[in-house]
């Protein structure tokens, strides 16, 4: 009996062991050695938290530095390249966006189009047709009626949840670094809600393919948007396949088609509808370039990266074939594919199938490629595809464009190329593990510099979460700042270029846009943003400043940790006490131009430059009349402080 005791004791305490073993190696592994060289840079460690906190968040709370600077930046640092940080209460916000977890076949089911509702109407007899030019109101109610009889909802409805959780990721998560990278690599791989074919898939685009990977390895990133069906639709290369013999002759046969389509068929509605087909065929066929150019252009290897237009043509037709797997009105060229065979029969004939991914080696070029002086042989399938992709994750062209966008966003509008440098070099030696490339960004003293302190502006986006986050806002119509972030300039999701909006300064500040942001400032200040409440008081522990001008001072220092305020204050104090200030903004930015208008007006030079619009710097000493919900005096104090020009600093 003691020799079993003792047995089942020792089995214990190896089990035991194994398991602290098995433990301390995967802590070793999720872990990184690494050491911030900010004293070096003459900065506290609380100024060194700061600056931190406002390149790797959304922007820090009143209380963050303090928290981050006791913690100690290394070790906050990360945990936020862990990314695991719990996020109980914003997960709770997020469950009621339903939408949000759905498949993209079931966006496609329950979402669908405008046009493809009034097909199936027409089909389902619900609607003729010819109602839709008669009576545009009794059209416009069949619809909805058919809708909610089918089940089926607007397909504006799922960007709303889409945006709203976007804007509730980036104010309440934990994880912010995971959020500012998501957003960093969604801009890099852009895709626009403005192109009809891809929007319905951009929520799972960026719940499947760019949230996941945007702090692993740079090449497994590129491999998950080339085959995601938002990537696929956006650039076109859904559609992109070789110029073969059947092809060319279908081309040279469609001049004879169209005169026989005049001559045979004298309904024209019919006639009609077969061009249409025509045209759309036409369009099914043939090679397409967009994606092969953007891959290597904005993806990967940058405008000067050395390629050529041959290597665009080739690296496209070496992409052929690349599609998307059949779902509701969806990739129906391969649909019947899949009803004559088998998966396994499929896969025999080179088809390979991965989500929403479809490779189609009927639609692939065959030939012999060479691009870039790779050659891909002949009768090659997917995997020369993979190959390409690999190739151009793995140039150095690559290492260098990705870590000069990485310094430009983190560091500043025109960063060191010594830092570049260093990037590029952990890039390709670490197999562009994006997780190394930002802690040798970091950890270099160009990071710390005084160059780089407060060296960039923030976006629309950056701005209002900033903003929130500062002021601890309770958000329950998240929808409400994105009608603000869009007034100012940033229609997140719907840039229409594959760049991406740009990461400059003069992007973003004009004399118009400070207007706009001093306006918003103003009214998230006082609570007149629909559902976005904020309890001024609450942030200096309830304690009422004597003046205007002590709030200035306390109120600065709380929205801007760990900053010279000295000039900021004085140039803001004859700001204070105007009773035209929330007049003479909404004025004035009301006759601003669009956000379509700002990128024109950056080009003008017209840039901020640390200056207030003269508009701004008239005062005089009578109280401001403001909506309710806090101290007057306050709400233009803290409005005030965050349309000013130091807070666009970050």
């Amino acid at each position: 009996m003691k020799s079993a005791l003792k047995y089942l004791l020792s089995v214990m305490l190896i089990v035991g062991a194994v398991i602290t073993l098995s433990s301390y190696f995967t802590d070793t592994q999720n872990r990184y050695t690494f050491k911030f060289p900010y004293q070096k840079a003459g900065l506290t460690k609380e100024q060194a938290a700061a600056h931190l906190l406002s390149r790797f968040t959304y922007g820090a709370t009143p209380e963050e530095v303090d928290e981050v600077r006791k913690e100690g930046l290394e070790n906050w640092f990360q945990q936020q390249l862990n990314g695991n940080l719990a996020d109980d209460s914003l997960n709770r916000l997020l469950n009621k966006y339903d939408a949000l977890k759905l498949s993209n076949t079931e966006v496609v089911a329950n979402y669908p189009k405008p046009a493809q509702v009034l097909r199936m109407a027409i089909k389902d007899s619900v609607i003729n047709k010819d109602s839709v030019k008669t009576d545009r109101k009794a059209y416009k109610d069949d619809i909805q009626t058919y809708m909610t009889q089918k089940g089926l909802k607007p397909e504006q409805e799922l960007f709303r949840q889409f945006i709203n959780q976007k804007i509730l990721r980036a104010a309440y998560s934990n994880n912010q670094l995971q959020e500012v990278m998501t957003s960093f690599w969604f801009n890099h791989f852009n895709v626009s809600i403005t192109k009809n074919d891809c929007s319905q898939f951009i929520p799972a685009y960026e719940r499947d393919v760019i949230r996941p990977n945007a702090l692993g390895k740079f090449n497994d990133l590129l491999l998950a948007t080339a085959k995601s069906p938002a990537m696929l639709y956006y650039l076109d290369n859904f559609s992109s396949s070789a110029a073969n013999d059947n092809n060319m002759q279908a081309a040279n046969l469609r001049p004879q088609v169209m005169m026989t389509l005049q001559n045979a068929v004298p309904d024209s509605a019919k006639r009609g509808v077969l061009v249409n087909k025509l045209q759309q065929a036409k369009k099914a066929q043939g090679l397409n370039e967009n994606y092969a150019r953007e891959v290597m252009e904005l993806h990967t290897l940058g405008v000067d990266g050395g390629y050529t237009q041959q290597d665009v043509t080739q690296a496209a037709k070496v992409l052929t074939g690349w599609t998307v797997y059949p779902m509701g009105t969806y990739g129906n060229v391969a649909k019947n594919l899949f009803e004559r065979f088998t998966p396994e029969q499929l896969a025999n004939r080179g088809f390979v199938h991965d989500g929403d991914f479809l490779f189609n080696p009927n639609r692939h070029d065959r030939a012999e490629k060479v691009v870039l002086g790779k050659h891909f042989g002949s009768n090659g399938g997917y995997q020369e595809g993979v190959d390409l992709l690999n190739m151009l994750a793995h140039s150095q062209s690559t290492a260098k464009f990705i870590s000069r966008k990485l310094a430009v966003r983190f560091v500043s509008d025109n960063p060191p190329q010594s830092l570049i440098d260093k990037m590029t070099k952990t890039f390709t030696e670490r197999d562009g593990d994006i997780k190394q490339v930002l802690i040798t960004m970091v950890s270099s003293p160009e990071f710390w510099s005084a160059s780089a302190l407060r060296e960039k502006t923030k976006s629309p986006f950056e701005l209002t979460i900033g903003a929130v986050r500062a002021l601890h806002a309770d958000i329950k119509q998240p929808y409400q700042l994105f009608t603000w972030i869009s007034k100012m300039g940033e229609k997140i999701y719907y840039y229409q270029a594959p760049t991406g909006f740009p990461d400059k300064g003069q992007y973003w500040i004009n004399t118009g846009a400070l207007l706009n942001r001093m306006n918003f400032g103003l009214a998230i200040a006082s609570n007149r943003i629909p559902g976005v409440t904020v309890d001024l008081a609450a942030l200096n522990n309830h304690h009422e400043p004597e003046s205007a001008q002590a709030a200035l001072v306390t109120y600065s220092k709380l929205i801007m940790p760990q900053r010279n305020l000295d000039e900021t204050i004085k140039r803001l104090t004859p700001m204070l006490n105007d009773p035209e200030l929330v007049k003479k903004v909404d004025e004035a930015s009301a006759k601003t131009p669009s956000n379509t208008d700002i990128q024109a007006m950056a080009k003008t030079g017209d840039e901020m430059d640390g200056k207030t619009p003269a508009l701004l710097r008239k005062g005089n000493s009578e109280p401001l009349q403001m909506a309710a919900g806090n101290n007057t005096m306050l709400a233009q104090v803290v409005g005030v402080i965050i349309g000013s020009p130091e807070y666009q600093r970050r």
